[in-house]
């Protein structure tokens, strides 16, 4: 089983040549168990519909730092949504792409909601940290959350290896092939922490020239072969073993660790 820990099916165009139904046909036939990461409450809608037919789609519930300023005043609408997710992302802080620092408190504090949920309810995180490496750690550590996984990292190598040392995860996508500062991360993450993603469909477009499709994660794990000194086969078997042992025992994903772990086969 392929693990594509970090995606955005809600972003498929139903109309599209390469959209949703052939997103959903390549999950299908390739077996790519997905983590569909919310930006805000209607993409987590979309998702949870998406998930009802496709059984390899975990849908969860994020808001994007992008779209923090929606809901600063009204974080309680957000309390329905976070309940009923299993995982919470894509949350996090982006100092990067968002310039304007007027932007970052009301980053912070959705944030901040968000890791406070998780701590209470004993929920994984999916972490965007662009640009704000050092301040994401501060404030795991503040909120004491350890079930954390990065999405593609590329900060200081400082921070990378702060975070490795608190035991968290780390996806790795498309930029690997592209990328010295991403190889050298990948090459560095401990074998225990690394799992695989695609960012789909937008993120792979300033890579490849147009929107990623889910057997992207193939050319993935070529990369990681490669870059790692190892086969293909030991990537894929590394990252689903890494899944399960960050999902064992969690009580919101007892379904997902079925899957995971071989007993469910049937991919409908």
């Amino acid at each position: 089983m392929l693990i594509d820990a970090h995606a955005h099916l809600d972003k498929y165009g139903p109309q599209d040549e390469d959209g949703l139904e052939s997103a959903i046909a390549e999950i299908t036939q390739h077996k790519i168990f997905t983590i569909s990461n919310s930006m805000d409450l209607a993409s987590y809608e979309r998702n949870l519909e998406i998930s009802k037919r496709c059984a390899w789609v975990l849908p969860t519930f994020g808001v994007h730092p992008w779209n923090a300023s929606q809901y600063t005043d009204c974080l309680g609408d957000l309390n329905k949504a976070i309940e009923q997710s299993p995982m919470l992302g894509e949350i996090g802080l982006d100092h990067f792409f968002v310039k304007d620092a007027s932007a970052y408190t009301a980053q912070r504090k959705v944030f901040e909601c968000f890791l406070s949920a998780a701590r209470e309810q004993g929920k994984i995180v999916n972490l965007h940290t662009k640009g704000a490496e050092r301040e994401v750690l501060e404030l795991l550590e503040r909120h004491k959350l350890s079930r954390v996984i990065v999405h593609w990292y590329s900060g200081p190598l400082d921070v990378f290896q702060e975070l490795v040392a608190r035991r968290m995860y780390f996806t790795v996508g498309i930029e690997l092939l592209y990328s010295k500062h991403i190889r050298t991360i990948a090459q560095a993450i401990p074998s225990r922490q690394l799992l695989t993603e695609t960012d789909n469909p937008g993120g792979p477009k300033e890579f490849i020239g147009k929107l990623g499709m889910p057997v992207l994660l193939k050319d993935v794990v070529r990369g990681l072969a490669e870059a790692r000194n190892t086969t293909t086969e030991a990537i894929v078997e590394t990252v689903q073993a890494n899944l399960a042992e960050l999902t064992r025992d969690d009580p919101w994903l007892t379904d997902t660790q079925r899957k995971i772990s071989g007993e469910w086969q049937n991919g409908r």
